[in-house]
């Protein structure tokens, strides 16, 4: 898996970049108005990443942070007919931060306006994110600490929402990384940190 990528930008287009990584061009799709944000051809950027592999399709999709990635591989793996181009199309849109809120809020209309994304297609959003996967609340508490100080139960929940994104169930992701915690205090200073630690109790 090739999780970011860093080189020169060889070339930047609306919705994807050729990133040339030591003579190499990769070519990443990333969300709408995401390739501008890196910065000028010529420049050398950090590229957050995930291959997507499917039958005889294989696409790199780019990310300018770990919270973009995280929503995207949520919607991919965890949402019933939400495949990439959707969820590239709601980050391109509306951003992780909104998009969460309005899925918190339950506010259809403004997620009915995501180009790409039709009522049934919205009301399933919602009802897979709130009702199946349980990731809402979560996103509460995420939204109740913004602009503080992370605090201990503010960094577990970023890792049990990490969890949820790579498509463990929340029960399992509260318990890896509750344990995850007890059993290396030291963790608990990193949501990475953390995350690291329940994935090695998960497999």
């Amino acid at each position: 898996m090739i999780t970011f990528l860093h080189g020169e930008l060889a070339e930047i287009l609306p919705n994807r970049i050729t990133l040339d990584v030591q003579g190499v061009g990769y070519q990443i799709t990333m969300p709408l108005g995401g390739p501008e944000s890196l910065g000028n051809t010529g420049d050398r950027v950090r590229v957050l990443t995930h291959l997507y592999v499917r039958e005889q399709e294989l696409t790199l999709y780019g990310f300018k942070s770990g919270e973009e990635r995280d929503l995207f591989l949520l919607l991919i793996n965890r949402v019933s007919g939400v495949g990439p181009k959707v969820a590239m199309s709601i980050l391109g849109s509306v951003g992780p931060s909104d998009f969460k809120n309005a899925v918190v809020a339950e506010d259809l209309e403004t997620l009915s306006r995501i180009k790409g994304l039709g009522k049934k297609t919205v009301e399933r959003i919602v009802l897979e994110l709130k009702d199946k996967v349980g990731v809402t609340s979560a996103w509460e508490q995420a939204a109740s600490t913004d602009g503080q100080t992370p605090s201990e139960n503010s960094l577990k929940n970023d890792a049990v929402l990490a969890l949820i994104s790579l498509g463990f169930k929340q029960v399992a992701a509260h318990r890896a990384v509750s344990k995850a915690c007890s059993e290396n205090p030291d963790t608990a200073n990193s949501a990475d940190d953390i995350l690291r630690a329940a994935l090695r109790l998960l497999q």
